[in-house]
């Protein structure tokens, strides 16, 4: 329980009731009650025709068979008419009903679905690191899927159910109301049980929705990773992991089966008690007189349409508290503030050559470090940097703030006279772009991946800008050229060719700030060749900030950044700054002894 209730705290629902959870997922997803009063009108008559077979068979038994002066032939064969006729509405009634649920529902969650996924990418990406993907890729999939099921199906039941209880009550209580309050004597304290299980349930599912995220994450994990789990021998390891998550799933599933098994075995209990319980009664009203043969037989019936609907609702409490919580993991995604927000009515950058300027900025990761001081630096329009420095100088969290991955804790960061907090995402994206260490890339053609710097790219416009970077005849090697599938995350190609395609997609995409977190190391002497060249392409004529790993990088730079624990400590040019004999002088003799 107490796992369950940090499991809740973490999710920031706590206070969620029930009943105002469903309420907000209806209004995320507005599609599911739209046209929802037809529905219901449908499903009335849905309900109602579920009665008429008692009421015909009681009619048939007191006035068709038993009539005075024998059978009445005709009366029952009208009587077998009209209950088909009513069987035949409502079957179409069901039919309908059930057709517009599942529309609505697939509708209203794929809205959902939508919103969910979009919020998550308007996450900054502290805040995505800050939960495993597999849990995030779970509320987008797993979670909603939890909801489609509840909706489609126990939405239906209970809609159908409650109609069922109320019509079959109603019509017990003309028949016999000793009966009737007999049956509900019997199940009044599973219904007043209920909203307790409906508690001890919600906590239950809310562990098993997290479970689920948690074991997503440890398979994709090492399916992601294969490689390195080969490489270093770890298959038993991982597989003790995955072993764990799953085991961590079944045991939450399990825990919570359990209240569901009770609650349905108490309802089985009840309703055989109350089966017999009216047959014993209903006889003893029939030989005093107080009920005739049919409405007994037909009592049975109803009491058989009473007791499914409450047999069926603890399956639908299980599919509720089960979308209940996954409701509630859904929307702790969306009250998760954007700390990183797309500013209404933002800015746009003039295209054109764009300076940048950072006045007093400083960034800590939270309960960290201040890892980024005071830094106050201005860079030209058009001019290439080079940004050195140790592992965890702040070179990196420079790259992010200035590309606005996050924002800075105090101080701004300027491009073109904009605070990067007014202006649009849309313009942002547009006029600023960066190529990360780790060119990543989808599983389509090369053709296709080159394509997202410029969806509207024809290919004579792919093999220009592969022949201006110098890389035309790197592309004509692959076997289908263009047309050659890259597979998932690029790995048909070497970590260099990756980085080969992201700055041909930078070089279409034509910014005007290009950031770059060069990636030269690791790679053959020809790739490095190439990689050079292209480099050289891509930043030609438009600023240019290169997290440098390589010295060789920051001696072509106009300018050198030099970071250390997280201070700006030193810029200028490569030989004034190897002159000067400080930080950068040391790195730079580090990098030539090493490099012989």
């Amino acid at each position: 329980m107490a796992e369950a209730e940090a499991v809740s705290s973490r999710l920031g629902v706590q206070q969620d009731s029930a009943l105002r959870t469903v309420r907000r997922g209806l209004t995320l997803s507005p599609e599911i009650t739209q046209g929802l009063g037809w529905t219901l009108t449908l499903a009335v008559f849905a309900t109602a025709g579920r009665v008429v077979v008692p009421v015909a068979l009681q009619q048939t038994i007191d006035r068709g068979l038993n009539a005075p002066g024998g059978a009445d032939i005709g009366y029952v064969r009208w009587m077998i008419i009209g209950a088909s006729v009513a069987i035949i509405v409502t079957v179409v009634a069901a039919y309908h009903m059930n057709y517009r649920l599942f529309r609505a529902s697939e509708s209203g969650l794929a809205t959902l679905r939508t919103k969910a996924f979009r919020h998550v990418h308007d996450l900054s990406v502290l805040t995505q690191n800050t939960e495993s993907r597999g849990s995030l890729v779970a509320r987008v999939t797993t979670d909603v899927d939890t909801i489609s099921r509840f909706v489609q199906w126990g939405g239906l039941m209970m809609l159908t159910s409650i109609g069922q209880l109320i019509l079959a009550t109603v019509i017990m209580a003309v028949y016999s109301w000793q009966l009737t309050l007999l049956v509900w004597a019997c199940f009044l304290p599973l219904f007043l049980a209920l909203k307790y299980f409906q508690r001890l349930l919600s906590v239950a599912y809310l562990v098993v929705r997290e479970r689920v995220g948690a074991m997503l994450g440890a398979i994709s994990e090492a399916v992601v990773g294969a490689q390195a789990v080969r490489a270093y021998s770890i298959e038993a390891r991982t597989q003790r992991r995955i072993d764990a998550a799953v085991e961590a799933h079944r045991s939450a599933a399990t825990r919570a089966q359990k209240l569901v098994a009770f609650t349905f075995s108490g309802g089985e209990v009840i309703a055989g008690i109350a089966t017999a319980a009216v047959v014993m009664v209903g006889v003893l009203l029939g030989v005093a007189g107080d009920i005739t043969l049919g409405r007994l037989v037909a009592f049975l019936f109803l009491v058989t349409l009473f007791i499914a609907p409450v047999q069926l609702g603890t399956e639908v409490l299980n599919e509720a508290q089960n979308a209940i919580a996954g409701w509630k993991r859904v929307l702790g995604v969306l009250d998760t503030p954007a700390d990183v927000a797309d500013p209404p009515d933002g800015a746009a950058l003039e295209p054109g050559p764009i300076g940048i300027r950072f006045d007093g900025v400083s960034y800590a990761y939270p309960d960290g470090p201040t890892v980024l001081k005071d830094v106050s630096v201005e860079i030209a329009p058009r001019s290439r940097v080079a940004v050195v420095g140790e592992t965890g100088s702040g070179k990196t969290t420079f790259a992010k703030l200035l590309t606005r991955l996050m924002d800075p804790a105090n101080g701004t960061v300027t491009l073109g006279g904009h605070d990067l907090r007014t202006v649009s995402f849309g313009s942002l994206r547009d006029r600023v772009v960066m190529v990360p260490q780790e060119g990543f890339l989808f599983d389509a053609t090369l053709a296709a991946n080159l394509r997202f710097g410029s969806p509207d790219a024809d290919e004579a416009t792919l093999r220009r800008a592969l022949t201006e970077l110098g890389l035309a005849d790197w592309a004509e090697s692959l076997a289908l050229g263009l047309d050659t599938h890259v597979g998932q995350r690029g790995e048909s190609l070497s970590s260099g060719e990756r980085q080969l395609v992201a700055l041909v997609r930078a070089y279409l995409a034509n910014p005007d700030v290009l950031v770059l977190d060069e990636a030269t190391s690791a790679v053959d002497p020809a790739t490095e060749v190439r990689l050079a060249r292209a480099l050289a392409g891509v930043t030609s004529g438009r600023t240019s900030v290169t997290i440098a790993h390589r010295m060789s990088t920051a001696e072509a730079a106009d300018e050198v950044l030099v970071f250390d624990d997280g201070a700006l400590v030193e810029r200028g040019p490569h030989r004034e700054l190897v002159r000067n004999g400080g930080v950068y002088a040391g790195l730079h003799a580090a990098w030539v002894s090493q490099s012989r």
